[in-house]
Parts: structure tokens; C-alpha cells; sequence
């Protein structure tokens, strides 16, 4: 249509738009309305991460309320992702939180432990359960853990000093292809920078995912922290540790193990190493010493720090029928099993070592043998002890 052709109060608005919208005046325009979007945007990454984030990041999200509150308990489990779906504290007569989460390596759980160290009372005993690769190779670092929030940039500062310092960069600069500074990566994650999020906005759909990850979040805090990976009714899949060769762990993941330990023993609390188990199909391609490799490497820490203990075996198995999933993570039978055991061994005021090795050592078959004799705390090697005689504080 020409302007000819318009009516007069549109030919009028036309000229005056002719006039004043100089392409200076339109681009500045358009790059205003851009960053009012831009700013929309990170604001609701900022205020409603719950709308659009990961499936699993509410899970995470309960982990930090029930840090921030201090509702803790007695005992506080740090760990990976078999550790967060094994362990089912719930129902225990003592209370507890389960703080492991998803790819969770030392990093993750020196994180979580000293903020709850900041707590007017802090837990007094530590269940550490973390697989052998959670030491030996990078995980979700980056894609998970400072995404979603779960560490601070003081602590992203601490990964990079120690990391250069030690000559490590296998977490610092893991996946970090996009050209950008390392400092300006940093920069970018501290401030949830919108580019950071795109792909997760784009699936969840902006608010899409609200509802189911309020669900899950209100699950995983009545779960006191635990949540599921794999639900299905067995995995007969070789999950990471059958893949291993030699145990090797990385400086980086040993510093800061030792610094989990290190923070445990000045204050005086018991931390027990307890594993759990994966499946009987990974456990059969093990390669031969790694087991006791691993076993061997948590000994020094044990002679190190007199507070510290490993219970029973580090790379227990149960049958394929208990897990549901490639990773070896136990499904909701599983879980139940492993975690109505363990309850058994921690509700004695002095726990046995026995009781966690029988734990390990095959599930019951019937919940009569679960209620009844199987976890007996009676068997010859019941004098050993789960967590060391001095107390908090001695």
C-alpha cells in the first residue's frame, strides 16, 4: 500500500514516522527493548529457577533449604548419586540428613559440610559414601553443582587456586570449550548469566517444569534429602567401575577429601566411610587390585585422622534385581533394603562394623529375615566399632 492510499490520520502518523524514526533513533530503539527482554530474562533466572531448571535440580534445592535451616539431626550422609537413592533416612529412629547428590564428588561434599558446620549445632557423626570414580575422574561440576547454586564464588575461587596450585585443572577446565577467559566463566556463573541457561529455558519452556519440580521438591524434603535416579525392577549394565583399570585419584579430588576430613577431625566429629553397594554385573568385570587399591588409599586417611573409619567393604554388590538403572543406582526396593539394614547398625549406641559388613554382603530375601536375625549385631566380629569411641568435642 502506498502512502497515497492511507487515510489521513495514518498518513499523518506515517510522515511524522518518517520524520523522527532516523535509523540512529530506531536502532537505539530496538537495543532498548532487547535489554528490557535481556533483563526480564535473567530476572526470572534469578527469582524462579524451580519454573524452569532440571529435573534434578530441586532435589538440590531441598539439600540447601535444609542446610540454610539448620535441620540437620544427628547424622549427615555426604556423598555421590548412589549414596543420595541408597540411603533413605526418613524412617530412622535417629535423625538424619541425606546431603549426596548427583555426580557428588569431595568438592560437593566440603561444600555442603561447612555450611553446615555453620550450624549452632552441627550433626554429630558423618556417613562419607563415595564411589571410586567420584575420586578418580571430573563429573558434573560445572552442569550441575555451579549451576545450581550449590557452591558459592568464593568456593569456585578455592577450586581455581587449589587447582592451579596443584597442577589439576581436570574439574577446572573440564568441558570448557567455548573460548571465554576462565575469569569471565567464573564471572558468568556467579551471576547466572542468562546464556548459562538458554538450553534449559528452551525445554523447560520458561514455567513448564514448575509444577513437577515443586512436587519433587516437597518429596525430597519429607525424603530428609533422598531421591531416586532409576526406578526400573533390575539393571544387569556395567556401570563406570567395571570400566576402571587402576585406581588413580585426582589430586585435586584428594585435596579435598582431606579437607572434609580435616574439618571433621578439628571439631571433634566421627565420620565412617560406608559404601554402597553397586551391581553384581559391574562387580564381576572389577579389574583385578582395584579393590583393594581403593581400600589401601583410604587407610592412609584413616591413619591420618583417628576420628575417621571405613566400614565394611568399599565396593560392596548386590544382585542386579535391586538396581534401576546403567549407573548402578539402587531402585526404591533396593534402597528400602539397604537403608532399613543400615538403621539396624546406626540405632546401637556403640554401631558394629559386623553389622554393616553382613549389610553389604547380600540383601535379604524376605522382610522376616530383614526383621529378624539377619542384621543380629551378635555374629565374632560384633567388637568392632563403626564409628571411633571419642565423642564430639573430647
Amino acid at each position: 500500500m502506498a502512502e497515497a492510499d492511507l487515510p489521513d490520520d495514518a498518513r499523518t502518523v506515517w510522515a511524522w514516522l518518517h520524520r523522527s524514526l532516523t535509523p540512529a533513533r530506531f536502532l537505539a530503539l530496538m537495543g532498548g527493548a532487547a535489554a528490557a527482554l535481556f533483563g526480564v530474562v535473567w530476572l526470572w533466572i534469578l527469582a524462579m529457577p524451580m519454573a524452569f531448571l532440571d529435573p534434578e535440580y530441586p532435589s538440590w534445592r531441598a539439600k540447601q533449604m535444609l542446610l540454610a535451616d539448620c535441620d540437620l539431626g544427628d547424622i549427615l550422609i555426604l556423598g555421590d548419586s548412589r549414596a543420595a537413592a541408597g540411603i533413605m533416612p526418613a524412617n530412622w529412629r535417629i535423625r538424619a540428613t541425606n546431603l549426596a547428590v548427583g555426580g557428588g564428588e569431595p568438592i560437593e561434599a566440603l561444600a555442603a559440610l561447612d555450611r553446615a558446620l555453620r550450624c549452632a549445632v552441627p550433626p554429630a557423626r558423618v556417613i562419607l559414601s563415595l564411589d571410586a570414580v567420584h575420586f578418580t575422574e571430573p563429573d558434573l561440576f560445572w552442569e550441575r553443582t555451579a549451576r545450581f547454586g550449590f557452591v558459592d564464588g568464593s568456593e569456585i575461587a578455592t577450586l581455581r587456586d587449589v587447582s592451579h596450585r596443584l597442577g589439576d585443572l581436570s574439574v577446572y577446565e573440564l568441558r570448557h570449550t567455548d573460548g571465554l577467559p576462565s575469569w569471565l566463566r567464573d564471572a558468568m556463573v556467579r551471576i547466572r548469566f542468562p546464556s548459562l541457561y538458554f538450553t534449559s529455558l528452551v525445554k523447560g519452556g520458561l514455567a513448564l517444569r514448575w509444577p513437577r519440580n515443586r512436587a519433587t521438591l516437597t518429596a525430597s524434603l519429607a525424603a530428609r534429602g533422598q531421591y531416586f535416579f532409576g526406578t526400573a525392577a533390575g539393571s544387569d549394565v556395567v556401570a563406570a567401575e567395571g570400566h576402571m583399570r587402576v585406581f588413580r585419584p585426582l589430586p585435586v579430588l584428594e585435596w579435598y577429601f582431606d579437607r572434609v576430613l580435616e574439618e571433621l577431625d578439628a571439631r571433634g566429629i566421627s565420620a565412617a566411610f560406608i559404601a554402597v553397594p553397586m551391581n553384581d554385573a559391574t562387580a564381576r568385570q572389577l579389574a583385578p587390585g582395584l579393590r583393594e587399591a581403593f581400600r589401601a588409599w583410604l587407610a592412609t586417611y584413616e591413619a591420618r585422622y583417628p576420628r575417621f573409619r571405613v566400614v565394611g567393604d568399599v565396593m560392596p554388590h548386590w544382585p542386579d534385581a535391586l538396581f534401576g538403572d546403567g549407573f548402578a543406582h539402587l531402585n526404591p526396593d533396593g534402597a528400602a533394603r539397604f537403608s532399613a539394614g543400615l538403621r539396624r547398625c546406626l540405632d546401637e549406641p556403640v554401631p558394629r562394623a559386623g553389622c554393616v559388613q553382613r549389610l553389604q554382603a547380600a540383601p535379604p530375601s524376605t522382610q522376616n529375615e530383614a526383621q529378624y536375625g539377619w542384621f543380629n549385631g551378635t555374629a565374632p566380629d560384633a567388637s568392632l566399632s563403626v564409628w571411633p569411641s571419642s565423642k564430639r568435642g573430647s
